[in-house]
């Protein structure tokens, strides 16, 4: 009896066991079953907010969130009639494939992209110039918010790589501009934020790095053109191709440069153009509907220990007129002023040319139309000229 007793007791023990195992899987099927009760809003909300880890990735994050709506891709399209004729140029053996023909030649084709960045809230938009510079392309723009607009190519500066853009067909329309800041109180080792078209092919690409030099000289190239850009931002943030003409960004959500180029060599090497640079020519497109760049009219050779040795030289500084055919252009301020082949030009406006003083660099701070004094080196002698400036576009 006892035995039975035993028995029973262990048959209870192990139903109770069973169903207690039942009912854990059922409340588990339950709560799977239903994804919107209460218990999982919870866990989703409480994974849905993320706080950032130092203050630094929290000032990131803000100005990212602040800035993106701000820049835009930059889509650059050809009609198919035109590519093909430009290949014909190239190889006029394609008209005999027939194949190649288009059928229809007012066909838009995506040939490139880039990046840009909304400076008024009337629509105008800064970029570099070499990503507009193919007069047969047609461009438009792509929103964060994925609207497509007509974008017409307003001004290009004739030596920074910066052109202006501004969105057609808006009527009233207002956007949201990103603020410029003040790339001449940068330091070495300051947190900066690279945002663009990686690749031409993601939008509104965020990487992160440093400042790791300033005024860099650099020779870029791209696009069929070759381009010597000076005082140039030095960068470790990503920049790829598709990149070019966004915005590298202080922590505050400020632009501090305009990114144009990355090094092919090395690693982490890329460069932005200072917004200082770019500034006047937001201005003077908004008043005279152009960029308007100072000319002197000389090709000349800036001067430095090396060179005065090589030349014989008594000074190792200024900027010397070649002397060659064509070195001082016709009817330009320069050849008005009567400045010769073999000239040196040791100051402009009391500023000393130099290898880190360049010309190029001290000129881009005036305006066609000022009258400058230089200070001239001829025959040993030093003497002192006034020189109007001229516009670029006029020569």
């Amino acid at each position: 009896m006892f035995k039975d007793l035993k028995t029973n007791k262990n048959i209870f023990i192990l139903l109770i066991f069973l169903l207690g195992i039942f009912l854990g899987m059922h409340t588990t099927f339950i709560l799977m079953d239903f994804p919107n009760s209460n218990n999982n809003n919870v866990i989703a909300e409480v994974n849905s907010i993320y706080i950032a880890e130092t203050e630094q990735e929290n000032a990131v994050i803000k100005a990212v969130q602040k800035s993106i709506p701000s820049v835009v891709s930059i889509i650059v399209e050809k009609t198919s009639g035109v590519i093909y004729d430009e290949r014909l140029e190239k190889d006029p053996f394609e008209r005999f494939f027939r194949d190649l023909i288009p059928e229809d030649r007012n066909t838009l084709e995506k040939i490139g992209a880039g990046t840009g960045f909304i400076v008024s809230e009337d629509g105008l938009i800064m970029t570099n110039k070499h990503v507009v510079s193919d007069e047969k392309a047609v461009y438009s723009i792509l929103t964060n918010e994925g609207e497509t607009f007509k974008v017409e190519v307003l001004a290009k500066n004739p030596v920074q790589d910066i052109a202006i853009l501004r969105i057609q067909d808006v009527q009233d329309r207002r956007f949201k501009p990103l603020k410029l800041g003040d790339s001449s109180v940068l330091n070495l080792g300051q947190s900066v934020i690279a945002i663009g078209n990686a690749l031409g092919e993601f939008q509104n690409t965020v990487s992160v790095g440093v400042v790791s030099g300033l005024q860099r000289n650099i020779v870029a190239q791209g696009n069929n053109t070759i381009e010597t850009l000076e005082d140039i931002i030095q960068t470790d943030a990503a920049i790829n191709r598709g990149n070019s003409g966004g915005p590298l960004l202080n922590l505050r959500g400020e632009v501090i440069g305009i990114n144009t180029a990355v090094s092919m060599d090395g690693e982490n090497i890329s460069f932005a153009v200072p917004i200082n640079k770019a500034k006047r020519d937001v201005e003077q497109v908004l008043i005279q509907g152009k960029i308007a760049y100072p000319f002197l009219g000389i090709k000349y050779l800036v001067l430095n220990d090396e060179y005065a040795k090589e030349l014989n030289l008594n000074v190792n500084y200024g900027a010397l007129i070649a002397d060659e055919p064509l070195s001082i252009t016709p009817n330009s301020p320069a050849e008005k002023a009567e400045l010769k082949e073999g000239d040196i030009i040791l100051e402009f406006d009391h500023q000393k040319i130099s290898t880190k003083n360049t010309l190029a660099k001290i000129i881009q701070d005036y305006f066609p139309g000022q009258e400058i004094e230089i200070k001239v080196l001829r025959n040993e002698k030093e003497f002192l000229i006034n020189v109007v400036l001229g516009d670029w576009n006029d020569f």
